[in-house]
């Protein structure tokens, strides 16, 4: 057996603007999903084996599956599924910094991963456009964290379109304890929502012009997330964290995706340190990640 392995490493993402439908007849929302990578990276290894298993190191791995329900796991079924003669007997290692269950799409990026590695792996030279479609196969969030930068998506997220960014954006993150489970934020949107009539999501033209432009003031002004007002109803000490951190001179602030992951924007690298610090103190938080964004999507970085 081969001792070839190839590691890829891939980003976390922050919602600058998360605008949610109403619900579909499937279940979920369409949506106008603004998407920034941002640099915090898992890295996935894969390396032939005698089936397929999983192992998990880092941030709050004992939090992760370590079994074919993990996505990085469904990840190389997909793929082998597809190819005539390939079967999904890898190792797959997983070593995370991306904050666990947080909204910041962490067992997505390891989905992506192991999907590029397997492909690199194998050798079975799944296009662009194939390796797009079995991420949105895999979840929502799936094709975004393939690749990485700034991009809309539509539908359920998984339709993106690319967008342009003028400089670097830096970011606090200020991790909560415990997760928030997706569906149950998004049944909360609804249940807040009641009869109203919900408009067809929209990315906010200003939000857009301030990526283009590079502009973290105009950016902090447009940043919204449908899904804030759920995630605090089902997590009250979110509003603490959402106040210290812009109490701390933060631009903005806002529930990052699903949460429970608070993401604040900050004017430049040493006022996200100062924000940082003052997370840190102010006790509404389990642990606090400085970055910037963007980043580039799930890349190979070795291969042995």
């Amino acid at each position: 057996m081969t001792s070839r392995s190839v590691t890829v490493r891939v980003p976390a993402k922050v919602n600058v603007q998360l605008a949610v439908g109403g619900p579909r007849p499937d279940g979920f929302h369409d949506l106008a999903n603004v998407f920034l990578a941002v640099g915090l990276y898992d890295e996935v290894t894969v390396t032939p084996a005698d089936g397929l298993r999983i192992t998990v190191e880092g941030r709050d791995a004992d939090q992760v599956p370590a079994d074919a329900s993990n996505l990085a796991a469904r990840a190389a079924l997909a793929l082998a599924a597809r190819r005539e003669g390939v079967t999904p007997d890898v190792h797959i290692h997983i070593v995370k910094d991306i904050p666990v269950a947080g909204g910041m799409a962490g067992g997505s990026a390891d989905a992506a991963a192991a999907l590029l590695a397997c492909d690199a792996l194998w050798g079975t030279g799944a296009g662009r456009e194939e390796m797009l479609e079995i991420c949105a196969e895999l979840g929502s969030d799936v094709p975004f964290s393939l690749v990485g930068g700034a991009a809309l998506g539509r539908g359920r997220g998984e339709l993106l379109t690319a967008l342009p960014v003028g400089g670097a954006f830096h970011w606090v993150f200020a991790v909560a304890d415990g997760g928030l489970s997706t569906p149950a934020v998004y049944r909360e949107c609804d249940r807040l929502r009641g009869d109203a009539a919900v408009p067809e999501p929209e990315p906010a033209p200003a939000l857009l012009d301030a990526l283009r432009t590079g502009d973290p003031v105009a950016l902090a002004a447009s940043l919204a997330n449908d899904l804030q007002a759920a995630a605090v109803s089902l997590r009250p000490s979110l509003a603490a964290t959402l106040a210290a951190g812009t109490d701390a001179g933060a631009l903005a602030g806002l529930v990052s995706g699903s949460g429970p992951t608070c993401a604040f924007l900050a004017k430049d690298a040493e006022s996200a340190r100062s924000v940082a610090a003052a997370l840190s103190a102010s006790g509404t938080c389990r642990a606090v990640r400085v970055t910037s964004g963007p980043a580039e999507g799930a890349t190979v970085v070795r291969q042995s």
